[in-house]
């Protein structure tokens, strides 16, 4: 079932119109969950960081053992051809995706060079820039790399995060603050986590269990070109309860203003977020800067 609209699939060196079927029931992929993706976005006109995610998404592939096909270069020339059907003020989400197509006399593992491979284009549009969510707790934790793929954007690894965010729901919220398997913080069920206190911003540090996002790093980079401190540290859920902001990073919205953790509240009185506000629009001033 399709997230989006008005969908644009590549597929076998073309580009059709809609959801086109391409994954077959005897794909190893289909069974045994042998698939990786990447997302990037298109607004603007603008496909920030395009590169870095079809760069990601080989590299996600190789930790599944699943052969990529595609050169970065050449995923990327087929995303922009593809985007070019969209008009100027459609907000599109582009996933390219592998899949083994066969593993070896076992059925388990994949077999080098047969890999299907497909891009698909949706018209989801951007969150407004006062859209926030909410945060509880999770009794579901992040794996580490001894159990599960974790240093792969692996389709595998998101019944994990759908149960976190079911939990959540359940509880009256909109996303779940995650643990590692220490303990500490990870990140939301959907995204990366940034904590404001005092001016300062502070992020879990990566230790393999989650994926440090391209956005988070392009939040970083432009955070300290614009001489604000950034720490990556480890930080427990009472930092989290002790912090004056919170917002998450991802790709599909890029900031998401956090408004509430369990009991605490954020961005109420003369606090209106203005760091979040701040990372916000120097994430769009920057995507703006790239324009060729």
């Amino acid at each position: 079932m399709a997230t989006g609209t008005d969908i644009k699939t590549y597929f076998n060196g073309a580009w059709h119109d809609g959801d086109l079927p391409t994954i077959k029931a005897a794909d190893h992929g289909a069974w045994l969950g042998t698939t990786v993706f990447d997302g990037a976005r298109l607004f603007d006109g603008l496909a920030p960081d395009l590169e870095a995610h079809c760069a990601r998404i080989n590299r996600s592939a190789r930790a599944l053992m699943i052969t990529p096909t595609v050169e970065t270069e050449d995923m990327i020339e087929m995303c922009r051809e593809g985007l070019k059907s969209y008009s100027r003020d459609q907000a599109v989400y582009i996933r390219p995706m592998y899949w083994a197509l066969a593993g070896d006399e076992l059925g388990i593992v994949p077999r080098e060079g047969a890999t299907g491979f497909a891009i698909s284009l949706e018209a989801i549009p951007m969150a407004p820039p006062e859209a926030a969510t909410t945060l509880t707790r999770t009794r579901f934790r992040r794996p580490v790399l001894e159990d599960n793929v974790v240093n792969a954007k692996a389709g595998c690894l998101y019944p994990n995060n759908a149960r976190m965010m079911v939990e959540a729901r359940s509880k009256g919220f909109g996303n779940a603050l995650v643990a590692d398997a220490m303990g500490n913080v990870a990140e939301s069920a959907s995204a990366n986590v940034f904590m404001v206190k005092d001016g300062e911003v502070f992020t879990p540090i990566p230790n393999g269990t989650f994926l440090a996002g391209i956005t988070r790093a392009r939040h970083m980079s432009n955070m300290r070109e614009a001489g604000m401190k950034v720490h990556e540290t480890v930080l427990s859920f009472d930092d989290f309860h002790a912090a004056d902001e919170v917002f998450l990073s991802g790709n599909m919205m890029k900031v998401t203003p956090v408004s509430a953790f369990d009991d605490t509240q954020y961005g109420t009185g003369n606090n209106q977020n203005p760091v979040t506000r701040r990372v916000r629009e120097m994430y769009w001033d920057w995507a703006a800067s790239q324009r060729g």
